[in-house]
């Protein structure tokens, strides 16, 4: 299907920094045929009129747990372990895929309302959130979140839970809808695992060619606890035995990461996710991204699961993202308006190895429309400094993924939400709260 995008300002987020006025871009089956100021030579099947709007690349969360929906706003006031253990863990254990399948349904509901394209993310019953993700129509990057507290030398994979979970994930959903869905491994994080899981992860991922996902250096105790344990950090254990040797690995938080960590993070291809909400509601602190910049690491940008974040909203994290380090560093560049816009959108495309998150010619057409015309996008003296400093997801007006129109002023496309509060209402709060 051909579809032309007219009328409107383009941020395209390439390398230049290109704001396009009286953009044509066309669509031609998932990709971006053409990008000009001319209107194109031919007829289209259909056109969508952007006036007023900021056409720019769709948002990429590169890390989140879609089913915490369910326990938004649940145990707050704690700190991360605390939280996990009296809160999380128990309402977790209750969860089964019907409850999994609509937390996943109302996270994706929120996301593509506020122009979230493609997403990393890690939670169990991964194949019911592929289920989900393939009937809303964005892109995602699954991974089960591998975990073993056994004695290392019982470990086996034919018996490790998770170990049969990566297996049976990768062989049925990687790859699935024409690359619509990737599977990572993964491993939850140095302190819920040890070397043997990590080491067969390392090799399972390098065998099926997969990327990498872990949680890495989230809280200081954590942090210190892997210095005490092994001499090393998280990151700089986990390397030991190969886990980031795939090329390609996304390591979440990274609040107490070093100068030594950054260092192999930027020369082994790991990405930082950064989760600005997430991290301070939590109270564990600020990730050093600016100086994580400055060595060369790649810094992408999550919400982290809606249990502490309680907005999927990309775009209050952008703005986060951009004022918390600029006061942080008392430098207004420390963290600029493209800078930030380029964590949701063309840094995350690379973390996840995703050809997506630019407005060029032959990417994939994650597009959203943003509406210039609401009250607090008014005036628009610079349409980047007015999305990342002044817009909010309600300003969506369309969200495109991969080349299919998903969401369009208000109403979705490919969800039925009545269905999913359904399901949340009658189905998996009951279950779970009782």
């Amino acid at each position: 299907m051909s579809i032309l995008i007219h009328n409107c300002t383009a941020v395209l987020m390439d390398e230049a920094g290109t704001v396009l006025p009286n953009a044509y871009v066309v669509v031609e089956g998932t990709k971006i045929r053409s990008v000009s100021t001319q209107r194109p030579w031919g007829s289209f099947e259909e056109q969508i009129d952007g006036q007023g709007n900021v056409l720019m690349p769709g948002f990429v969360n590169a890390h989140t747990h879609l089913p915490m929906t369910l326990m938004r706003g649940y145990g707050g006031g704690c700190d991360l372990h605390t939280w996990l253990n009296q809160y999380i863990f128990p309402a977790e254990a209750r969860l089964d895929s019907r409850a999994v399948a609509a937390g996943a349904g109302l996270g994706l509901a929120e996301m593509i309302a506020s122009g979230v394209t493609c997403v990393a993310d890690m939670y169990m019953h991964t194949g019911t959130i592929a289920e989900q993700i393939l009937e809303a129509g964005i892109s995602a990057n699954l991974s089960c979140g591998g975990v073993y507290f056994g004695a290392p030398e019982d470990f086996s994979p034919e018996t490790c839970g998770d170990c049969r979970n990566q297996a049976a994930l990768t062989e049925e959903w990687h790859g699935a809808g024409a690359g619509q869905i990737l599977v990572d491994a993964s491993v939850h994080g140095e302190y819920t695992s040890n070397p043997p899981l990590w080491r067969w992860m390392a090799e399972y991922a390098a065998e099926h060619r997969l990327g990498m996902h872990v949680h890495v250096s989230e809280t200081q105790s954590e942090h210190q606890a892997s210095l005490e344990r092994w001499g090393k950090t998280p990151i700089q254990v986990l390397d030991g035995c190969g886990v980031w040797d795939c090329g390609r690995s996304l390591a979440a938080h990274c609040v107490y990461t070093t100068e030594e960590d950054w260092a192999l993070m930027a020369e082994k291809g790991i990405s930082c996710v950064h989760n600005p909400w997430s991290n301070l509601k939590l109270g564990s602190g600020v990730a050093p991204i600016p100086a994580m910049m400055r060595a060369g690491v790649n810094v992408a940008l999550g919400t982290d699961g809606m249990s502490s974040h309680n907005s999927a909203d990309l775009f209050s994290d952008i703005k986060l993202a951009a004022v918390l380090h600029n006061g942080v560093e008392r430098d207004p560049m420390a963290v600029n308006a493209w800078a930030a816009l380029e964590m949701a959108t063309v840094n995350g495309a690379r973390a996840l190895g995703r050809d997506t998150g630019v407005i060029a010619p032959g990417k994939t057409a994650d597009l959203i429309l943003v509406d210039l015309s609401a009250p607090n996008l008014i005036p628009c003296h610079d349409p980047v400094e007015d999305l990342v400093f002044s817009a909010h997801g309600s300003n969506v007006e369309m969200n495109m993924a991969r080349g299919q129109v998903i969401y369009e002023k208000g109403s979705f496309l490919t969800l039925d939400l009545e269905r999913v509060r359904w399901e949340v209402e009658h189905y998996a709060l009951p279950l779970i709260f009782g």
